[in-house]
């Protein structure tokens, strides 16, 4: 039997525990939604450069967020890299608002800096605005850039002016930060769809260019599956009271969903055509490895 100041000390770890999942659970909701979000964008974009809909291929959560990795990695690489730049920079001129000999200086540096900040993510929105119909690339980071950097600039100033008037910044600052926030936030979540978008489109054409390397894969059928895309070639394997039918020239994209998706040597796409079968039994697939074709 317990006491009941065990009782009372268990209750009060659950209710922490409540407390930390509470907190941690809304985001690891929205990274989850944005994982599986990026890895969708980058596949939509790569069956619909491959004449597809990415519904066909039956992909679950799992399969969209292990998509999504490649999409991620470099934008959050250097996302961290110039954080930490940023925050070195910061530090070393807090230092500097400390002497008061280089506070009248970066004050007008800062004004300088926030102007040229601002003009510079106008002027990157003036081009996404004048060209609607093209996908600029990194193009929403650097407007993102352009604000963080304007923002730091007044930031600056005012710590500079405060310094200088021996008083701690005042007036209210959490709506302006909120608001720049939300909208750097949004322009990253942009430029990232961007990047993931065209990393499909790539690797459509990385399957143009390089069809060869995906492994090789022969197709036997009790009957006859009237397989008519270029370079692929239907022999008899079997015998009249048997027949077995052959189907050469093929090359593996990916079995998901029920299904087997294949592509015909030479495959382009332009002309190339995705030869889809059902992964159920009814034919039998042998696959191989392309470096001894």
């Amino acid at each position: 039997m317990s006491t009941p100041q065990e009782a009372d000390e268990r209750n009060l770890r659950w209710k922490r525990t409540l407390e930390v999942l509470s907190v941690i659970g809304p985001p690891l909701t929205v990274a989850t939604a944005l994982l599986v979000y990026f890895g969708w964008a980058r596949t939509d974009a790569q069956a619909k450069a491959m004449g597809l809909d990415v519904s066909l291929f039956g992909y679950t959560v799992q399969d969209f967020i292990l998509r999504s990795i490649q999409s991620l990695f470099q934008p959050l690489a250097w996302l961290v890299v110039i954080g930490l730049l940023w925050l070195m920079l910061d530090r070393a001129v807090s230092r500097l608002l400390a002497a008061a000999r280089y506070r009248k200086v970066l004050r007008r540096s800062a004004i300088a800096v926030a102007v040229l900040g601002f003009t510079y993510a106008a002027a990157m929105w003036v081009v996404v605005a004048t060209q609607p119909e093209r996908v600029l690339l990194y193009v929403p980071f650097l407007i993102a850039a352009g604000l963080v950097v304007g923002a730091w600039g007044l930031s600056v100033r005012r710590r500079a002016l405060a310094s200088e008037n021996s008083s701690p910044e005042t007036g209210p600052r959490a709506l302006e930060r909120g608001l720049v926030f939300v909208l750097v936030t949004l322009l990253l979540f942009w430029g990232t769809s961007d990047y993931a978008q065209a990393l499909g489109r790539g690797a459509a054409l990385d399957y143009q260019e390089r069809s060869n390397l995906l492994p090789s894969a022969v197709v036997y059928s009790k009957e006859r599956l009237a397989v008519t895309v270029p370079n692929v070639r239907e022999d008899s394997a079997g015998t009249e009271a048997e027949p077995l039918y052959r189907y050469s020239g093929l090359r593996l994209l990916v079995v998901s969903g029920g299904r087997i998706f294949l592509l015909n040597d030479g495959w382009t796409l332009s002309q190339g055509r995705v030869v889809v079968l059902r992964d159920d039994g009814s034919v039998r697939v042998e696959y191989g490895n392309p470096a001894a074709d």
